[in-house]
């Protein structure tokens, strides 16, 4: 699993996240992102070319050496300078109220503890600041969601720690950030189980 998880996942995960309708779910989960921001679970930078040009700086969190390695062509086209800054989305290394915007696409499935990630994100962002999110969860369908949860202890194992069935609305509200838009659907080039999206906006409306 060494090997799998360190080498060839992070080269599935770039070529398998970049199909279907990804693209242009990214470029919608971009749209309106401005100033500093911090993305978590940055991958080989697949939302770099759908970073509007208000966005002045990117500060990336990521774990993977071999993702990181993979954004080498993408940061090299992107305007957007990108600052590698940390590997943990639980323990950000960055002061309160630092970022003006935070990014997160696919990736709160991964975080084990994906609610003390979102209270991270909620602190490094300065009041009125947003979250732009795009993550898969559980399926409102009752047959869906049994199935999401009996694969997955099978996911975790294969997708690097992914959980299928997190109710990401419930993760963010919990971790005190506030969901001022949300869509949700079946992404149509996926399997149900994989494909129930939870796509929106949440900010930090306190001081």
């Amino acid at each position: 699993m060494g090997i799998y998880a360190n080498q060839v996942l992070p080269r599935l995960q770039n070529r398998l996240m970049d199909l279907g309708d990804s693209r242009a779910i990214r470029a919608r989960v971009c749209a309106g992102l401005a100033g500093d921001v911090v993305e978590v679970g940055f991958g080989s930078g697949l939302n770099l070319p759908h970073l509007p040009p208000s966005v002045t700086s990117l500060w990336a969190i990521e774990p993977s050496e071999v993702g990181r390695a993979l954004s080498a062509k993408r940061r090299s086209a992107s305007p957007v300078p990108v600052t590698f800054a940390g590997l943990d989305g639980q323990a950000l290394p960055f002061p309160s109220a630092r970022f003006d915007a935070a990014l997160s696409t696919w990736t709160m499935c991964t975080i084990p503890d994906a609610v003390a990630a979102a209270r991270e994100l909620l602190r490094v962002l300065r009041p009125g600041g947003r979250l732009h999110f795009v993550e898969h969860g559980r399926s409102p369908d009752a047959s869906v969601a049994h199935w999401q949860h009996r694969l997955s202890p099978v996911q975790r194992r294969l997708a690097g720690g992914c959980t299928l069935d997190r109710d990401i609305p419930a993760v963010l509200e919990q971790a005190g950030l506030t969901v001022t838009s949300l869509d949700t659907y079946y992404e149509k080039t996926a399997p149900r189980i994989l494909g129930y999206m939870f796509e929106g906006r949440a900010a930090r409306t306190g001081p």
